[in-house]
């Protein structure tokens, strides 16, 4: 039986390859994608969400719009990674496929409600703002989540929007912390572990040499994006952080990590937007997340690319 999700997203071209490696995999059925405001405003990312599903060929696939705005802060966004568009490298179409009727928190409530309990999982790989609204305004759907696999936070590696923080949680630390309290179990793909999942040139030449329309679309993203990271860490490459999401879904062997409790800073101005990760049992605070820490890069690329080229 495949496993049932629902990507929440906000595309990205790292969003992009996670969404593409999720389609492209029997094991997962995916039963929508609802666009949040992050990397860019909501406007593209649900545009950058139904341009990957016609990449794929699979409009079969709803896309919903869902929260412009994080819960009490102003947008931040994050052009200056992913460019204007959300999605800068390749030269992808206009999506035709129309934007789903509804709201994507609605989405989620409903699909929460008619799915048997503890069936369906949620992959939040932006800021987690549309999960947030749907615990808040819905508090039963909790109970029937299967997990919550997000990309988001940091410990060892700290921040790469502010000195502490991660850009998914510091965009809306509020949302965040709501899902990190909801009792859901979570599991928690951080900067500590996106950041070993590094897109080296023959990694990207894989790739490449996929020769489909799906394999020059991701080296060109990754391309585009490489440029920012490789200047700003001095690694061989760019970090392909929500991918490692659906990786886990699909191969949690090739990850480790430690079930711990993590809180999320909401009041400080130093260091708004971090996750406190107890990765030493320091507290007694109850453990709430698996917070991964490491992955077997080359079986992760292997996987991806294996499964890219199903596309």
């Amino acid at each position: 039986m495949a496993e049932k999700i629902i990507i929440d997203t906000d595309p990205g071209q790292d969003d992009a390859v996670a969404i593409l490696l999720a389609l492209a995999s029997p094991e997962l059925e995916v039963l929508g994608i609802t666009a949040v405001a992050g990397n860019v405003p909501l406007t593209l990312t649900q545009r950058n969400a139904r341009i990957v599903c016609e990449l794929a060929g699979r409009t079969d696939v709803p896309v919903y719009a869902g929260c412009d705005a994080p819960l009490k802060r102003k947008l931040v966004t994050a052009e200056h990674v992913h460019g204007k568009t959300g999605l800068d490298g390749p030269v992808l179409p206009e999506p035709t496929m129309p934007l789903a009727e509804g709201h994507a928190v609605d989405f989620i409530i409903e699909t929460l409600r008619r799915e048997a309990p503890g069936t369906v999982t949620l992959c939040p790989l932006g800021p987690l703002t549309n999960v947030a609204t749907a615990l808040q305004r819905a508090p039963d759907i909790a109970g029937r989540i299967r997990r919550i696999v997000l990309m988001g936070g940091a410990y060892f590696e700290v921040g790469n929007i502010t000195p502490t923080a991660e850009f998914n949680i510091y965009v809306d630390p509020e949302a965040a912390e709501i899902v990190f309290r909801s009792g859901v179990p979570l599991v928690v793909l951080p900067l500590d572990v996106t950041h070993k999942a590094l897109v080296t040139g023959p990694r990207n030449q894989a790739f490449r040499d996929l020769g489909t329309p799906v394999g020059k679309a991701v080296a060109e993203m990754t391309d585009f994006f490489e440029r920012f990271d490789k200047e700003k860490y001095g690694s061989d490459g760019a970090p392909l952080h929500d991918p490692c999401v659906t990786a886990w879904l699909l191969k949690p062997g090739l990850f480790t990590g430690r079930e711990i409790n993590v809180e999320i800073e909401t009041v400080s101005e130093l260091t708004l937007g971090m996750t406190v990760a107890d990765w030493w049992g320091i507290t007694d605070r109850p453990k709430n997340a698996l917070f991964i820490g490491d992955l077997d890069a080359d079986g992760f690329f292997s996987l991806l690319t294996e499964r890219l080229g199903r596309l």
